[in-house]
């Protein structure tokens, strides 16, 4: 029989970290037939004062040569009885470990002074993380919050790597500028990327599910001044907005107040827009005197936009809608071996008053898999081909093999 691609993952609630890292070692090593060539390890914010002790705890106890990590306000993973659980807030960690046969594993830390212009040749990309495109690479991402550069690094990692998929998240730590902790190997970092480009016969798929529902109709951009929209469909853009909320429940008026965003279609040449086909973007203001409306990203005129609004609900639908999918269209593939979940800290308990709602919601489609993860400051995950940094948003990454790869 052919080496099969195998993965562990071990949640441990201890409250004492020497006691929490024997747990989740002794699990996850046991729940394994072949040696670990991988981990990845997260750490809940409970722990802030003792992250320079993990790494030096996990090595007392587990071989494996690349392990990458970091510091969560929560953590999600695998409890002794099977169940996938998302804690927030209190001493927790969760290690996954994966054996991989066939599978080149590469490691990285970038800081953002290292990174090429964004206008250089892919080359300097490529020194610069120290992979080559082909086999076509996977990459896993855990970057510092502040001054990471990662939507530099994600446009250069795109332009690059065309065809692989990135995903991952942005450490998060607890209180106001809580301290955070990245982990590569043996070494504990505070700022930058840390990551892992996986090549040969594994694939990761994504879904991203950021939460939000369209309202009103499509509209196009016909004047704007970077992040600045002046005109939406040659009109003034807050006496669209105003004429919309005009049109909506009162329900949904008072949800606009505090949860109204833009969704920017990310095909130009589709007819027909469908959740989904947007990158929500935050209103980041508004100009009273001009009518103008600011958001969290760039935009062009001839750009396509809806006004969506989130909540709960919208949340549960928008992921249901993109598990239903995923579902759908998988049924000839081999089946997944492993997820990983990077959510918002914004999501969880705090949105759905109720724990685990995520991740049970994702175990009604693939069940049976290990599920790690942890709640990040900010999600990294593809729209439409395209990798971005989101928010309020999970991300899940769904690993498998391809198959049977050609010999030699």
């Amino acid at each position: 029989m052919a080496d099969q691609m195998q993965w562990a993952n071990a949640l441990s609630t201890r409250h004492s970290l020497e006691a929490a890292v024997a747990d989740v070692v002794q699990r996850a090593v046991s729940s394994l037939t072949a040696p670990a060539n991988l981990g990845l390890v997260f750490i809940s914010s409970a722990f802030t004062s003792e992250y320079s002790r993990l790494l030096p705890l996990l090595a007392e106890q587990l071989s494996v040569p690349i392990l990458i990590g970091c510091s969560g306000v929560g953590v999600i993973g695998t409890t002794i009885d099977g169940q996938t659980q998302e804690l927030e807030a209190e001493p927790a960690i969760s290690l996954t470990l994966a054996h991989l046969p066939e599978v080149d594993i590469q490691v990285f830390h970038v800081v953002a002074e290292e990174l090429p212009d964004l206008d250089s040749s892919p080359d300097a990309w490529l020194d610069l993380i120290g992979v080559p495109q082909s086999p076509t690479p996977q990459f896993i991402l855990l970057s510092s919050s502040f001054s990471s550069g990662i939507n530099d690094l994600l446009q250069g990692l795109d332009f690059a790597y065309p065809g692989s998929v990135i995903l991952g998240g942005q450490a998060s730590g607890g209180a106001m500028g809580g301290r955070i902790a990245l982990f590569c190997n043996d070494r504990l970092y505070r700022e930058g990327t840390v990551g892992i480009a996986l090549s040969g016969n594994i694939v990761l798929e994504t879904i991203v599910a950021q939460g939000c529902r369209p309202i009103g109709e499509p509209l196009q951009v016909t004047k704007a001044d970077r992040n600045i929209i002046l005109e939406l469909d040659e009109q003034v853009p807050l006496i669209v907005l105003r004429d919309l909320i005009s049109t909506l429940s009162e329900k949904e008026r008072m949800l606009a107040q505090h949860s109204l965003f833009i969704g920017v279609a990310m095909n130009e040449f589709k007819q027909t827009l469908q959740q989904g086909d947007f990158l929500i973007r935050g209103i980041l203001g508004v100009d009273p005197t001009a009518g103008a409306i600011a958001i969290g990203d760039r935009v062009r005129p001839g750009q396509r936009l809806q006004f969506h609004l989130r909540d709960a609900q919208a949340s549960a639908e928008d992921l249901e809608l993109l598990l239903q999918s995923y579902q759908d269209q998988r049924y000839s593939q081999p089946s997944a071996a492993a997820a990983l979940m990077f959510t918002c800290l914004g999501r969880g308990e705090g949105l759905y008053n109720k724990p685990n709602f995520d991740s049970e919601l994702f175990k009604r489609y693939l069940n049976d898999i290990p599920v790690g993860g942890f709640f990040c400051g900010g999600e990294i995950g593809p729209v439409s081909g395209r990798t971005f940094l989101h928010g309020y948003t999970s991300v899940f990454g769904i690993c498998r093999g391809i198959g049977n790869l050609p010999s030699g």
